[in-house]
Order: structure tokens, then sequence, then C-alpha cells
């Protein structure tokens, strides 16, 4: 029964080193569409609509995706030519892939934050009670 462990404990963690591949292609690339390409389709996403004015969330988005895609371009350098020791790289490339997916999920929530008016047409009153 512990070799069965022993098994899916390497699978899962040869399926989370592969995906680190991808993941930062995929985050560079768009730091790089944002930056030199000036393509803002991709900036705080929500429901997979982009916010009225992309432009102006376009750095922090750059910016989120190049941090993010740089620690795990050097989790992978650290891996294979350094050999980071396996509880070290888990954690980093971990905690990098909940933190990019925090920060987007806040600035896509920032991006397309509106005040709706009530359904009576009025707007509301930040000093008034309900």
């Amino acid at each position: 029964m512990a070799d069965v462990h022993v098994v899916v404990s390497l699978v899962l963690n040869w399926i989370l080193f592969l995906s680190l591949f991808p993941l930062s292609f995929i985050w560079l690339r768009r730091a790089f569409r944002i930056l030199f390409l000036k393509d803002f389709s991709e900036v705080a996403l929500r429901r997979g609509e982009p916010p009225p004015n992309p432009e102006k969330y376009a750095p922090y988005t750059a910016v989120i995706n190049l941090v993010a895609g740089g620690i795990l371009v050097y989790v992978i350098f650290g891996v294979i030519a350094v050999g980071m020791p396996f509880g070290t790289w888990t954690a980093i490339a971990g905690t990098t892939l909940w933190m990019k997916l925090f920060f987007d999920f806040a600035l896509a929530r920032q991006a397309h934050w509106q005040v709706k008016p009530r359904k009576g047409g009025q707007e509301r009153n930040p000093s008034q009670t309900v």
C-alpha cells in the first residue's frame, strides 16, 4: 500500500513541475503583449470581459504577470540546474500560483467596480443609513 502512495506522490509532483513551463510561458507572454504590443484585451478580465478603461489597469496586470512568470522561471532553473530542494520549490511555486490568482481576482474586481443606482432611480447617499 505504501508503494501506491509513493507513485501517486511522484506523479503529482511531476505534474506540478511540468505545469510550471506553460504557466510561466503564458504569464510572460501576457506581460509582453501588454507592455510592448499594447494589447489590453487580457487586462483585468471579469467573466471574459475587459474593464471599460483597460489601459488604466494594464501596468498592474503587466507587473503581476511579469513577476509571477519570472518567479516560475527561477524555480524551473533552480530545480533543473541547481537542484533546489523539493520543499523549497513546491512552496515557491504554490505560493506564486495562488498569489497570482488572488492578485488577478482583486484587480479585476477593482477594475469593474461600479456603483449601481437603486431600482427606484435614486442614487444612494453614503451618509444615509439603511
